[in-house]
């Protein structure tokens, strides 16, 4: 395997101007989703690598449960400094697991909550709940259905009927698009390596402009929907459980303003190779498959290294 088998920690570097081209050139339906299979395949190659550079790198320590012949220095040298590495990498995998078990427990803690909130409630598609904040977020169904819209009065009050139609639209779109596992998927992926945090910054930012572009198609006004945006974002701070898709969540929101005051982005998922937006994407393509073929590489290698090793 040699130093390829750190190859998947560090190719996610990559994607800190993939995130910034696709989400300046793609259409954000297109960005989002991207970016959020990008940062989940990289976030998994590079957690297996760490699991490979343990398994060699620790099979030497005694007391180890691992056979005896996956000790040998032939199997060791498969790995670059395998001790230091292997020792290191039993600390960092414990942190990743630790770190997606939490993410992944907030998220179901966070619906937990926002259901226990709505209970009592009439089962409507949209639920307004009489509170001087204002704020509007997307709940997704457990396991059927397509959720629910929960606003404040606070909200509602600030609007115009132009624009409470921009706002049921946008947190519609999050509904029906199941924003909530693109933004999960890079949460976890961020949580398993660093690098990927601007991944996950433009995943976010590109869920929120699908919802837009959505919403201003839906009511046919994209001043109106740019209007409640920004009226939107002076008062609240996003939704009152983080986590959920809002519909002023905190961010650029003058960005999200601008983009609605120009035209419409084109609707095509696959821009030409030679532009800006192709180029993103074939980037991305690319940093994908190297850090696939780099881990499915280094799982072979070790594979067939550690069965010759292995005693009958």
């Amino acid at each position: 395997m040699g130093v390829f088998v750190f190859l998947p920690l560090v190719l996610p570097l990559t994607a800190w101007p993939v995130a910034r081209l696709a989400e300046q050139h793609l259409h954000p339906r297109s960005a989002t989703r991207l970016l959020a299979g990008v940062a989940a395949v990289l976030a998994v190659c590079s957690t297996l690598c760490l699991a490979l550079i343990m398994v060699v790198g620790t099979a030497q320590l005694p007391g180890n449960p691992l056979p005896d012949g996956w000790s040998d220095p032939e199997v060791r040298a498969a790995v670059p400094y395998d001790e230091v590495a292997g020792k290191a990498a039993i600390p960092a995998l414990l942190a990743v697991a630790v770190a997606g078990a939490r993410t992944a427990w907030h998220h179901v803690r966070v619906r937990r909550r926002a259901a226990r909130a709505l209970a009592g409630l009439p089962g409507s598609p949209v639920a307004v709940l009489p509170d001087t904040a204002a704020y509007a977020y997307a709940l997704p169904a457990r396991r059927s259905g397509r959720g629910r819209i929960v606003v404040s009065t606070a909200m509602l009050a600030l609007l115009d009927s132009r624009e409470r139609r921009a706002l049921f639209a946008h947190e519609r779109a999050h509904l029906t698009g199941r924003h909530h596992r693109y933004l999960l998927a890079v949460q976890l992926a961020a949580r398993a390596n660093p690098f990927l945090l601007p991944l996950r910054t433009a995943t976010e930012f590109c869920a929120e402009r699908w919802a837009d572009e959505e919403a201003a198609r839906a009511v046919g006004d994209r001043r109106a929907t740019a209007r409640a945006v920004g009226k939107a974002a002076l008062v609240t701070g996003g939704s009152p459980l983080a986590g959920l898709a809002s519909f002023a969540a905190p961010g650029p929101v003058p960005r999200r303003v601008a983009a609605l005051l120009g035209p419409t982005p084109p609707a095509r998922s696959l821009p030409p190779a030679l532009t800006p937006a192709g180029l993103a994407t074939l980037v991305a393509a690319a940093g994908t498959l190297a850090s696939a073929l780099s881990s499915v590489n280094a799982t072979v290698a070790l594979f067939l290294v550690l069965q010759a090793a292995t005693p009958l």
